[in-house]
């Protein structure tokens, strides 16, 4: 028995996306979705309640750094992570892999883990296979990741392969690990940096040791977003259709799109959080800077199409004077707002796949928010 079931209600017509329903221990969860970023089981700024009001299906929590603050120990005492941030709806958590990889400047990397350095005080760390899936059998998260290498690109194929091999020999020896796969499910993670063989490699391999859904890692990591997207179309033919795929660390609005459109199923990304903290929200019409002069006096609401707590309620001049004044309300209200903005993005994506027109919306979507217009030069 599995701690999740994928359920493939409709495919469409127009692009291939799909329509799901993901069965979890904590509730069932309509695909393709975002996920909102909580690392240190809080989603910053925002509470559960706000999160909950507007239809967060699922977040994301770190396992590294709720490994090192407050203790994977002191969360399974307190009754698990869900109890701990009262959180009542399903959470996955990473394997810690990638703030290894991003945050350590020294590590070594063996066949047994990585030893490294905590990012703030200096001290001497190791991370394994299982001790990435005992940390994350604390948390009782409901999906967890393997532990695996996310390597820098570009990368000489020779590294990569290896990389891959030893990824591969990582997962398998997380799934001994596993304590409890009838509680919580444990997710493989396809590598293989942009190169199509080893992505291919990667999949098949991966799919041999019947893991209950299947991520890709090690994109979104500097490389243009047309090899992204090809590398995901090198990967996806060879992954269950049967089971969820998860694109890890992508939340822009076009990505978010285009991935659904390849067969994803799940994203997850601190963008709209982090942005929103320096003062710039996603809206239907694109970025806003929200800092900019020509908002001072903008007693409009900050997107004419949004109808979030934010929308109803604060003006643009409003917004700008709290985060030029650095209130962390400012940061609270466009936080809410971004978050918002892609939930109700992917709310539209999967009616959009329902009605068999995601190109369709991808080019009225796309048109609004300036990505075709050649000489745009909005990132979100």
């Amino acid at each position: 028995m599995t701690a999740i079931k994928y359920e493939l209600i409709h495919t469409c017509k127009q692009s291939g996306a799909r329509l799901g329903k993901l069965y979890t221990p904590h509730g069932v969860i309509e695909t393709p979705i975002f996920m909102p970023v909580g690392t240190q089981a809080t989603v910053k700024t925002l509470s559960p309640e706000e999160l909950v009001a507007m239809n967060t299906q699922i977040i994301l929590s770190n396992t590294y750094h709720l490994w090192l603050q407050p203790g994977d120990e002191i969360i399974k005492a307190s009754g698990g992570l869900h109890k701990f941030m009262n959180w009542k709806q399903p959470i996955l958590t990473d394997s810690g892999g990638f703030q290894v990889f991003s945050l350590s400047k020294l590590r070594k990397i063996t066949e047994e883990g990585v030893h490294f350095r905590h990012h703030k005080s200096g001290a001497k760390l190791f991370l394994s296979p299982e001790k990435a899936i005992a940390i994350q059998n604390n948390l009782g998260s409901d999906i967890m990741m393997s532990f695996d290498e996310c390597i820098e690109l570009p990368a000489e194929y020779n590294y990569v392969k290896k990389s891959v091999e030893r990824t591969l020999r990582w997962a398998e020896r997380g799934l001994r690990a596993h304590k409890y796969p009838d509680k919580q499910a444990l997710f493989g993670i396809v590598q293989g940096g942009t190169n199509a063989d080893l992505r291919k490699f990667s999949a098949t391999e991966l799919v041999k040791l019947n893991f209950p859904g299947y991520s890709i890692g090690g994109l979104s990591v500097g490389e243009p977003k047309e090899i992204m997207y090809q590398t995901l179309e090198a990967t996806i033919p060879y992954l269950p259709v049967d089971k969820p795929r998860y694109l890890m660390g992508v939340g822009s609005a076009d990505a978010l799109i285009e991935g659904s459109i390849r067969g994803i199923d799940m994203f997850d990304c601190v963008l709209p959080t982090r942005i929103a903290r320096h003062g710039t929200a996603m809206t239907s019409s694109g970025r806003l800077v929200i800092r900019n002069k020509q908002y001072e006096s903008d007693f409009t609401k900050l997107d004419y199409e949004c109808e979030c707590y934010t929308c109803k309620n604060y003006t643009r001049a409003y917004l700008r004077h709290l985060i030029k004044a650095e209130e962390t309300f400012g940061q609270r209200l466009i936080s809410y707002h971004n978050v918002y903005f892609l939930l109700k993005l992917m709310e539209n994506v999967r009616q959009a796949i329902k009605d068999n027109r995601l190109l369709d919306y991808k080019d009225e979507f796309f048109d609004k928010y300036g990505f075709n217009n050649p000489n745009n030069v909005r990132k979100f």
